[in-house]
């Protein structure tokens, strides 16, 4: 079950990569932020794992609900 949730997808784009590091930043080592977006974020997802030592690469997910929903879980590193 994931600690916090955000829905990006009524969100302006460059409001979206800040407001999922201040999420990520406040979650507990252990916990994971999951995010509903309209594209696969990949950018993101690299931008995590080369700028954040805390993401847990190797546990994150993302699975394409519907069209325009992507629901991915960003783990933090316990």
């Amino acid at each position: 079950m994931p600690a916090a949730k955000l829905d990006l997808r009524n969100m302006a784009p460059p409001e979206r990569h800040p407001t999922i590091h201040s999420a990520f930043d406040e979650l507990d080592p252990g916990e994971t932020l999951r995010i509903v977006n309209d594209h696969e974020p990949k950018p993101l997802f690299y931008e995590l794992q080369a700028e954040v030592d805390a993401f847990d690469a190797e546990r994150y997910d993302c699975r394409k609900e519907e069209e325009g929903k992507y629901v991915a879980d960003l783990p933090k590193k316990a």
